[in-house]
């Protein structure tokens, strides 16, 4: 199914235990993630090979952080090493009606100072098939946007599939464009497009007529996301899918999942999930588009796709930590309708 490589940014995250505040905890749970690191540990699990580009510090953290990735079994041989620090990201996991938060120490990280010219690209892209990105890395600097441009340029030359997570981040654009400014010239390159409602609006404003995430279920209307694939898909007409991901916010433990998928010409829906005691929710939207990759590779329906990467998102709510760490017999189990979580003996 040949080598997928991923880029971006990988920081190490401090979550507070349980669902304390910041000011109330004394200790802090040290992990790493980031969405594209996300992706390739998701590919990992199912058997895929994937490599993670991207630049780290040289010093003890940044080995530990590349053993960890190579523990779950990402090629992290391209790594660049060079800069002072490696980004930090904060979490405080929510409950109930209070949200989950997050803080960024991420400013003069590693990766925000790579420049074009760093990476061999040809040499990287060489054997490989596919090709992700996310909408995180340019919003890091401009410098990490020209190096993603740098590198689409040449995944299209060489003829891989490109897949772009739309991710916008709002506490990120701040290095002197915008979102809307920057995106629209590098998802030209993509042929496989995916966010959700906010993504679509905040980055080109297209909007989901009339949506409200705080309703789901019977009370959920779909179909309103349909005229953002639309138009999603005439803005990007080199597309050749367009994916979106349906949350229904009830609280922030009890949320409903679904996603759609646009070909052109079909609309796929996929089934809605509802789950009510959610974990871990950081990182779902990953591996959502690692499902959707492998499922891509791996079966010959878009329907199949598209239920693969949700049941696989479905699952990752249950599961600490940015990364998903299940693999296609599980996710296989929750597509064939097994939902009870009974104790597998």
């Amino acid at each position: 199914m040949g080598k997928v490589i991923t880029f971006g940014e990988i920081m190490l995250r401090l979550a507070t235990p349980g669902n304390l505040r910041f000011a109330q905890t004394d200790n802090l749970s040290a992990t790493f993630g980031g969405g594209e690191a996300n992706v390739a540990v998701s590919l990992a699990n199912y058997g895929i090979e994937s490599e993670y580009v991207t630049r780290v510090p040289n010093n003890d953290i940044g080995n530990w952080c590349l053993s960890e990735l190579r523990k779950l079994g990402v090629c992290v041989d391209n790594v660049l090493y060079g800069g002072d620090r490696l980004g930090i990201y904060y979490l405080e996991t929510g409950a109930i009606s209070r949200s989950s938060k997050v803080v960024y120490d991420r400013s003069h990280s590693s990766i925000s100072e790579i420049k074009p010219g760093m990476i061999n690209w040809k040499e990287i892209f060489d054997g490989a098939t596919w090709f992700h990105w996310s909408g995180i890395t340019p919003a890091i600097s401009e410098s990490a946007a020209d190096v993603c441009l740098e590198a689409l340029k040449v995944a299209k030359e060489m003829g891989l599939t490109i897949s772009c997570d739309l991710n916008y981040r709002s506490k990120l654009w701040k290095w002197g464009k915008s979102a809307s400014e920057v995106m629209p010239e590098l998802v030209e390159y993509c042929d496989i497009i995916m966010g959700n409602e906010e993504d679509a609006d905040k980055v080109f404003g297209i909007k989901a007529e009339n949506f409200d995430a705080s309703r789901s279920g019977a009370n959920f209307d779909r179909s309103k996301f349909e005229n953002v694939c639309n138009e999603l898909s005439h803005k990007f007409p080199n597309s050749q899918k367009i994916v979106l991901t349906i949350r229904g916010s009830i609280n922030a433990n009890h949320n409903s999942w679904s996603a759609m998928l646009y070909d052109g010409i079909n609309i796929y829906k996929s089934a809605e999930y509802d789950i009510t005691h959610i974990v871990d929710r950081v990182g779902a939207g990953d591996a959502f588009m690692g499902g959707l990759i492998y499922g891509l590779l791996k079966y010959e329906g878009s329907q199949q796709a598209l239920d693969f990467a949700t049941a696989a998102s479905c699952l990752k709510h249950s599961i600490y930590g940015d990364f998903n760490r299940v693999t296609v017999a599980e996710v296989e189990s929750l597509m064939s309708g097994n939902k009870s979580g009974r104790v597998n003996r």
